[in-house]
């Protein structure tokens, strides 16, 4: 094992972050090579840099007029140069800032400086490399994002362990997720829980009861001798539309519950700030044993993750996303699309309230993020799904042939009501078929 690897892990010596490691987290490390070195050479080499491999005219990268001019709001720099491998150091800075302003909660807790990866994917898979290893547990709920199975399961060879995502009375099903994890880790004394809220493909956030009873859950499960690596799937943050829906992160639940639980925290760009195409993602960690050279040691390991994947996510959205948080009108356009989901959302509710479902069409409870979804008991979600698009020109998305679930953060609000319409009538009609 390289010997940078040895000082990192010998740094987490002790703690969940160091016993949680998979094979490959522990062999990795941020090498002090050519990045390092010409990160020396930016700050000391006052008369010549001859480290980076880009070129230079005149003291400023290269760049093409026909590429600056699609970008006229940044510099030569910002639009051309490499990024750090751990991402811009201005918009590192600036999403911290965000975090706590967007979860009071972190007030006097510590956690990493964020780092960035290309998108909330990478994130996940990132954090798949530090910490899973091949027949290791990952609890996720039965409704979840199809992917956790291509990058854990398909990728790591983990095991997915899964519990019911809503009791018969409609409310998020802890105690499930409780005894799923108990179970998971049984033998390896270790395991993976990841939370997705608002969850896709449900819609639903606990409610600030639920996400209390949460935290006590995996608080119980950590002081049974289990260290949890608990991912918070950020991706639809800040898209609450229920008074009594949970507003903050779970990681700002989880940060410092315990010192077995290692909270990792994968947000970014792509949903909250309505930029999907910029890939762009944030991995940030907290848990109450770790000091400044532990948070340094871990991402570290992550810098090694990305170096040896993509080298390093694409500048010009780190810079873009910078300057945007800087803008005085950023909040308020952000505040103006929430409110015009939640409007969606409301005509939905509404239309759900008015108009009787047909038999053995179920919507599920949903109070946030883009979608909802309805189960079909009796026949088939995809028979249902190909019935839409092939008769109606309408497209929905099936899942496990048991689920059917509508994004109306993608459809405007005045065609609301006819596309529901056509679901009813479509799942009447197959109903009885």
């Amino acid at each position: 094992m390289n010997a940078l690897a040895e000082e990192l892990n010998l740094t987490l010596q002790g703690t969940c972050a160091g016993r949680l490691l998979s094979r490959i987290g522990a062999r990795m490390y941020f090498p002090k090579g050519i990045l390092s070195q010409s990160a020396e050479a930016t700050e000391r080499a006052k008369r010549f840099n001859a480290t980076i491999g880009m070129a230079f005219a005149n003291g400023e990268p290269m760049a093409l007029d026909a590429v600056l001019d699609q970008l006229p709001g940044l510099t030569r720099r910002e639009a051309v140069a490499y990024a750090p491998t751990a991402g811009v150091p201005a918009t590192r800075v600036a999403w911290r800032k965000e975090l706590l302003k967007k979860n009071p909660s972190l007030s006097g807790v510590t956690f990493s400086q964020p780092v960035v990866v290309p998108g909330l994917t990478a994130g996940i898979s990132y954090l798949a490399d530090m910490f899973v290893d091949e027949g290791d547990p990952v609890i996720v709920a039965d409704m979840f994002w199809p992917n956790y199975r291509l990058i854990m399961e398909e990728r790591k060879a983990a095991r997915l362990a899964s519990y019911r995502f809503f009791t018969p009375d409609g409310g998020f099903d802890v105690a499930g997720l409780e005894k799923a994890t108990l179970e998971a880790a049984k033998t390896s004394r270790k395991a993976v829980v990841i939370l997705n809220y608002p969850n896709n493909p449900t819609g639903y956030t606990p409610t600030l009861a639920e996400a209390a009873a949460i935290k006590a859950a995996l608080v119980r499960v950590a002081d049974s001798g289990v260290d949890i690596l608990v991912i918070s799937d950020d991706a639809y943050f800040g898209l609450q539309y229920e008074p009594d829906n949970l507003r903050e992160s779970m990681f700002a639940r989880m940060a410092a519950a315990h010192p077995r639980i290692l909270a990792a925290k994968v947000d970014g760009q792509t949903k909250e700030d309505y930029v999907w195409g910029f890939r762009g993602g944030f991995v940030t960690f907290a848990n109450p044993a770790l000091d400044e050279k532990g948070y340094d040691a871990l991402v570290k390991k992550l810098m090694g993750v990305v170096r040896s994947s993509v080298s390093n996510a694409t500048a010009p959205t780190q810079h873009i996303l910078a300057k945007a948080m800087a803008d005085p009108r950023y909040e308020k356009q952000k505040a103006e699309f929430s409110l015009l989901l939640e409007r969606r959302y409301h005509v939905v509710k509404a239309f759900l309230a008015s108009h009787k479902a047909p038999a053995g069409f179920k919507a599920l409870p949903f109070n946030s993020g883009y979608f909802m979804c309805f189960e079909c008991e009796g026949y088939s979600a995809e028979k249902l799904r190909l019935k839409l698009l092939d008769e109606q020109g309408i497209g929905v998305i099936s899942i496990q042939d048991k689920w059917l679930r509508v994004a109306f953060s993608s459809v405007d609000e005045k065609d609301l009501d006819a596309l529901y319409t056509e679901i009813f009538t479509a799942a009447e009609a197959l109903g009885k078929a």
